[in-house]
């Protein structure tokens, strides 16, 4: 009797042993997935969750995670938002602060909708100027510039400034400003 306690001990500390292994190779490897894992891949996880946006410049967006591409976020306004609400394009490179809701994987997307866009920022931007609409920019010193897109290079915009309620007409216009890429916090449409 004696004999089967002492192999039933050992037995347990043994089992206690393979646990404490296990539980330390799952941390090790939650670190190593953690350390590897960028914010474009984080955000890729958020898609079709709320989370609430602090940008440069102070401005703050809050809706849900609609797209992720190589250096930017498209977050859409709640389904409740009044019409004032407007979907924002966030670059990576003017986020300050991003706050998931809850535990941040509420409503996520599952599958195969699960992904990222492959193009970045330029890319975007080309198809608000291709489409002609009117823009509302901030830029990362908390200026705001409204106008149209009429063109978009390698690193900068090119926007034809007039107020959001008119359309682009050389009359309308009262300035073409450049804005450099490294400018931009938020693009919402007007």
């Amino acid at each position: 009797m004696r004999w089967d306690r002492l192999f039933e001990d050992l037995e347990a500390q043994l089992e206690a042993e393979r646990r404490l292994d296990l539980e330390l190779e799952v941390a090790d490897r939650t670190r190593r997935d953690r350390a590897t894992r960028g914010l474009q891949d984080r955000l890729v996880d958020l898609l079709g969750c709320d989370v609430d946006v602090r940008v440069a410049g102070g401005a703050r967006a809050s809706g849900v995670v609609a797209q992720v591409g190589q250096d930017w976020l498209l977050i859409e306004p709640p389904a409740a938002a009044t019409a004032v609400a407007a979907t924002s394009l966030v670059p990576f490179h003017a986020l300050r602060v991003l706050t998931p809701a809850g535990s941040g994987r509420r409503g996520a997307v599952d599958g195969a909708s699960r992904v990222s866009r492959r193009f970045g920022l330029g890319h975007a931007l080309r198809g608000l100027s291709r489409d002609r609409v009117a823009v509302r920019v901030l830029d990362v010193d908390g200026q705001v510039l409204t106008g149209t897109i009429d063109g978009v290079g390698a690193d900068l915009v090119e926007l034809s400034e007039h107020p959001l309620d008119v359309p682009r007409r050389r009359e309308h216009v009262v300035a073409v400003r450049w804005v450099p890429f490294a400018a931009l916090a938020v693009v919402t449409r007007g």
